[in-house]
């Protein structure tokens, strides 16, 4: 073993575990800010950093909002949500056991479970976004006006399951997130195939560029659609919801 890894597995002295001790953040202490007594400093490392995912999806909410692109109901929703996540888990669901030590719901090396959100994050968010950079080229801002709401809301999705998956919040509160992050998003998707579809061929723009452009609008818009409608309906609702109630309830009857 080399000295780097030597020094790297040394447990955090009592002084520098009181100076590094830093209080939790309330919405986004899913991460732990500083060391637990007999921690070492890799473990310190890996609980200060949030990761990539969630930072980029924060990235996105930030900039869109910036933009102007996202309307003052959807922001109002993401902080509703906050809001009753934590009323949730204060009075409707409170933790019974430490969730880290709990079995998951599903089977995390399920083909299924990890691709979903790989294949949900390509279509919801990477597409979306490289068609919203378009229509800034192509001068479509009717096309970005209308795409930029979904992937706000998938992006603040993404974000706040980070939060709910951390140790202070009970399995039904994870289920919470994306089915009423979902729910509300189907009605964003609605309103984007309306508008795609109410286009009138070369009525924006001229020339093939923009032809394709309409096509892969109303494309993404429909694929989008489709696949959140089918998550929500289809699994989240009727699977996974009642998975995870059963799976809380069986904990607090053991209890």
């Amino acid at each position: 073993m080399s000295s780097g890894d030597e020094a790297g597995d040394i447990n955090v002295p009592e002084k520098e575990y009181d100076e590094l001790k830093q209080s939790e953040d309330p919405v986004t202490s899913t991460f732990k800010l500083g060391p637990q007594k007999g921690q070492n400093l890799k473990t310190v490392h890996k609980y200060n950093s949030i990761p990539f995912w969630q930072l980029n999806c924060l990235m996105v909410m930030v900039v869109l909002s910036a933009s102007g692109l996202v309307g003052p109901e959807d922001l109002v929703f993401v902080l509703f949500s906050i809001i009753y996540l934590f009323f949730l888990s204060k009075f409707a669901f409170p933790k019974l056991t430490d969730p880290s030590e709990e079995p998951p719901v599903f089977d995390p090396e399920s083909y299924l479970v990890r691709l979903g959100p790989l294949f949900g994050g390509f279509i919801g968010i990477v597409l979306p976004l490289a068609y919203i950079f378009e229509g800034f080229i192509e001068g479509d801002k009717e096309g970005i006006r209308t795409a930029a709401p979904h992937v706000f809301l998938l992006a603040s999705q993404v974000f706040m399951d980070g939060v709910a998956f951390s140790d202070r919040f009970s399995t039904p509160i994870r289920v919470f997130v994306p089915v009423f992050y979902n729910a509300k998003r189907i009605f964003t998707l609605v309103d984007w195939v309306k508008i795609e579809f109410s286009k009138a061929d070369g009525q924006e723009y001229g020339g093939s560029a923009s032809e394709r452009r309409l096509f892969l609008g109303r494309v993404l818009a429909i694929v989008n659609l489709v696949f959140w409608s089918y998550d929500l309906f289809f699994f989240l609702l009727p699977v996974y919801l009642p998975r995870a109630f059963r799976k809380y309830y069986a904990a607090a009857k053991a209890d």
